[in-house]
């Protein structure tokens, strides 16, 4: 199941932000101790081996706004990849549609690039797609369908700072992103260390 409670509480258990809207980054800087009526008199204490590397896994998924069945699957098609199965599973990750609409600027966080997938707002290679968990390859192209064109939603995004990942090419006007090639090592999420992911699941 996914986490349905409190997304700040959440943040100040693992001291970052999990969810990519700037409030939570405010909330951490305002309020550094652990979450609960005692949480800023407490440390945090040290973690076991075994806490340290549940702590990320979970961090992982909190990221991302993945169930604890979804996860582990991704891990067992990564583990089954050639090369290092941290980084495969971190480039699924990547590579997810959600991620794709979040990474390209088109939603302020993961969560609600989830729910415009969910929704039907664009289409892959020239069909409609409601599944937020397609993974996307080199070659794809993610297109807004036309009755959202003039949506308050996917407006104004020619302010917005001209970015994207090497790894694909994004025009904000256009509300459209191209996937040139797949995620280097360099273009993963940087917060979270999958080596202990994998020693998580390797225990």
């Amino acid at each position: 199941m996914r986490y349905t409670g409190p997304k700040a509480r959440l943040c100040r258990r693992h001291r970052a932000n999990l969810f990519g809207a700037e409030k939570y980054n405010k909330i951490l800087e305002r309020r550094a101790g652990k979450p609960g009526v005692h949480g800023s008199r407490m440390s945090f204490g040290k973690l076991s081996e075994y806490g340290v590397q549940l702590n990320e896994k979970q961090k992982a998924r909190m990221i991302f706004g993945i169930s604890e069945k979804q996860f582990r699957n991704y891990f067992k098609k990564a583990s089954k990849m050639t090369g290092e199965t941290g980084e495969n599973l971190l480039r699924m990750l990547e590579l997810r549609l959600d991620n794709v609409i979040y990474v390209s600027q088109f939603a302020v966080t993961r969560m609600q690039a989830r729910q415009m997938v969910n929704h039907g707002h664009f289409r892959l290679n020239g069909r409609r797609v409601d599944i937020p968990s397609i993974l996307v390859r080199p070659g794809d192209k993610i297109e807004l369908v036309d009755k959202m064109k003039n949506s308050h939603l996917y407006s104004g995004f020619e302010k917005l700072k001209d970015y994207s990942p090497k790894w694909m090419n994004v025009d904000l006007k256009k509300v459209l992103v191209e996937i040139v090639s797949f995620p280097e090592k360099d273009d993963l999420e940087k917060s979270i260390d999958s080596q202990l992911i994998v020693e998580f699941y390797s225990r």
